[in-house]
């Protein structure tokens, strides 16, 4: 019987409370972790990803939209990958970003993660963002790895 999935939803009224998410969701982080950031273009994917990355970091780091190189590989324990699947055209050209050998391995932060087609990664994290008002709504939905860390997420939020 399949585990189900765990969901949450969080209000982000401002930019600062994506950071924390990004800054809390990078503490309960482990090696293979792969984070599907859905929602339409403005809605905080890129936002979300730099506050993630330079908490993982540990520090200031340029962490530009991978749009045009499509992946960006950070230096971290694990290495972290920063995808942009906007402009694939086709889910075969997935093949040649490599971004397949870093699942399981590597933490792997994946905008416009439709571009898998039918062929989306098992076991994400699925970030979704979505406008409201001024602010920001986000989704988690996660698998069997995800259930204890969603509950320890929210715990962690609302202290």
């Amino acid at each position: 019987m399949a585990t189900p999935d765990r969901q949450i939803t969080l209000p982000l009224p401002t930019p600062e409370a994506t950071d924390q998410l990004a800054i809390v969701l990078a503490k309960v982080a482990r090696p293979g972790d792969i984070i599907l950031l859905e929602g339409p273009i403005g809605a905080g994917k890129s936002h979300f990803a730099r506050a993630y990355i330079r908490a993982r970091l540990g520090r200031d780091e340029d962490v530009p939209s991978p749009t045009f190189t499509l992946v960006q590989e950070y230096d971290g324990h694990p290495p972290i990958w920063h995808a942009d699947l906007y402009r694939l055209s086709h889910p075969d050209d997935l093949l040649e970003l490599g971004l397949e050998e870093a699942f399981g391995r590597d933490i792997c932060l994946v905008e416009w993660p439709e571009r898998f087609g039918t062929a989306r990664p098992g076991d994400a994290l699925t970030l979704v963002l979505r406008a409201e008002g001024e602010g920001r709504i986000a989704t988690l939905t996660g698998g069997a790895s995800w259930l204890d860390r969603l509950d320890k997420l929210g715990a962690l939020l609302r202290d």
